[in-house]
C-alpha cells in the first residue's frame, strides 16, 4: 500500500511531520499577526471612515456667512462641544484647509480617510482643528469631528490667509 504524500515527494515520516509542524506554526503566526493589527488600533479599520452622527449640530460663522455642520459621535466631539462657543483665528495651509490650535488637547481616534472631502471637519494631532475646503487624497491620519452639511461657497468664504471663524452649538 502506498502512503499518501501531500507534497508529492518521497519523504520519511519524521520529515513529513516536521514540515507540517512548520507550515502550521507559520500559518498560526501569520494569522495571529493579522488579528493583532486590527485589535491594536480598531480606528484604522476601513469602516472607521463611516460617520456616526451624534445628533449635535454647530454653526460655523465665517464673516457674514453661516455653515451648518453635523458632528460625529466620539470622545473628541464631546470635549470639543464642551469648549463651545469658540472664536478661532485660522490660518491657511496648502490652499485646501484652514487650521487653528485649540487651547486644550482632545481625545483622538485617528484613521486615514484616504480622501479628504470639501467640508470635512477634522482634528489633526490632539489639538489642531481643521476645516477642509477642497477635496484631495491624503495619507495623514485624523480624528473625524464632523462635516459641513452644504459646503457650497465655503472656499470663497474662507478666502486666503487668516480668517476669523466663530463656532457655536445649535440648541
Amino acid at each position: 500500500m502506498t502512503e499518501f504524500d501531500p507534497f508529492g515527494t518521497q519523504m520519511n515520516s519524521s520529515c513529513k511531520i516536521s514540515t507540517l509542524v512548520i507550515i502550521l506554526l507559520f500559518g498560526l503566526t501569520s494569522h495571529a499577526g493579522m488579528s493583532c493589527q486590527g485589535a491594536e488600533n480598531p480606528s484604522l479599520t476601513p469602516d472607521s471612515d463611516e460617520m456616526v452622527q451624534s445628533g449635535s449640530e454647530i454653526i460655523i460663522q465665517v464673516g457674514s456667512q453661516n455653515f451648518t455642520a453635523t458632528l460625529t459621535e466620539n470622545a473628541a466631539v464631546t470635549t470639543f462641544i464642551s469648549m463651545l462657543p469658540l472664536t478661532l483665528e485660522m490660518s491657511d495651509l496648502n490652499r485646501n484647509e484652514k487650521l487653528a490650535r485649540l487651547s486644550q488637547n482632545l481625545p483622538t481616534q485617528t484613521f486615514n480617510p484616504g480622501t479628504i472631502q470639501n467640508g470635512d471637519l477634522m482634528l489633526w494631532g490632539a489639538n489642531t482643528f481643521v476645516i477642509f475646503y477642497e477635496t484631495f487624497p491624503t495619507s495623514y491620519p485624523y480624528t473625524r469631528l464632523g462635516k459641513i452639511d452644504d459646503p457650497a461657497g465655503l472656499k470663497e468664504a474662507l478666502g486666503t490667509g487668516y480668517v476669523m471663524v466663530k463656532i457655536e452649538i445649535i440648541t
